[in-house]
């Protein structure tokens, strides 16, 4: 295992934001060996945790990258700004991050195809943000890329946070955007800013999300359904908020939503 701290630079002052983030991306590379599909192009995800835009929780972090690991896959990690740059400064770092990694797929053994952003919760808002933004002048100019760098190849959303409307999570939202709350409210509703350019996605809520709640799994795949993008998508009975990997290890057993990361990974291999 190759387990590095990567710092994630971005240019804030170039998107017109104000503060300064400290972005770190943790690696969890599969060491390759002679003896076992040496030098194998492997796919990459890289995982966003939640946390209301207010932190990033532990529990969506580490276990979800080891059993990735376990499942083939390259994995990361992006312990995004919060609470110190507003939007789009934790978008521009998670697109640094796809790029970071796209650049040194030959070194790490990736397959840069195959390189999906994976998002809990909040953190399932700045995945699926980068999916309908990688495109867009306000991420691309800041960063000196022309797009295809920062595109993700797929997105995975697990109980994300997607409508800034009558189904919001109003408090990510106003983490995210902070004094521009009034202003870029409706911007970040990402059921609006779905297009023919957003990649194909894995998405997976509970029923009865108190938190955060279902329609907002919902809302996104029918537009992306009117867009005739591929799409999975799993809507389980049961199961509290947070869920991460539904198992004990992350602190919630639910066992019918315990094997996502199986069908995730299945999903992200047909890509």
């Amino acid at each position: 295992m190759i387990h590095q701290i990567i710092d994630i630079k971005v240019d804030y002052k170039a998107a017109g934001i104000d503060g300064k983030g400290s972005p770190k991306l943790y690696t969890y590379i599969i060491d390759h060996s002679p003896e076992m599909d040496y030098h194998k192009a492997r796919p990459a995800v890289i995982i966003c945790p939640g946390g209301g835009y207010s932190m990033t929780s532990d529990r969506e972090a580490e276990p979800v990258a080891l059993r990735f690991n376990s499942l083939g896959f390259q994995a990361f990690v992006l312990r995004y700004s919060v609470m110190k740059v507003r939007f789009p400064g934790a978008l521009l770092e998670l697109a640094k991050a796809v790029a970071t990694v796209r650049e040194n797929a030959g070194e790490w053994d990736i397959d840069p195809d195959k390189i999906v952003v994976c998002g809990f919760s909040a953190g399932g808002h700045l995945a699926a943000s980068l999916g309908v933004f990688w495109n867009r002048d306000f991420i691309k100019r800041p960063l000196g890329y022309s797009g295809q760098e920062i595109k993700p190849n797929g997105i995975i959303l697990s109980y994300p946070v997607i409508s800034s409307g009558r189904f919001a999570h109003l408090g990510s939202f106003k983490n995210l955007l902070m004094d521009r709350f009034e202003q870029d409210l409706e911007l970040v509703s990402l059921e609006k800013q779905v297009s023919s350019d957003t990649p194909p996605a894995f998405i997976w809520h509970t029923y009865d999300d108190a938190a955060v709640p279902v329609e907002n799994s919902l809302l996104f795949a029918l537009e992306m359904k009117k867009h005739n993008i591929p799409l999975e998508m799993h809507i389980f009975p049961k199961g509290v908020h947070g869920l991460a990997l539904a198992t004990k290890e992350t602190g919630y057993i639910e066992e019918s939503c315990s094997n996502w990361p199986e069908m995730a990974a299945r999903w992200a291999e047909n890509l």
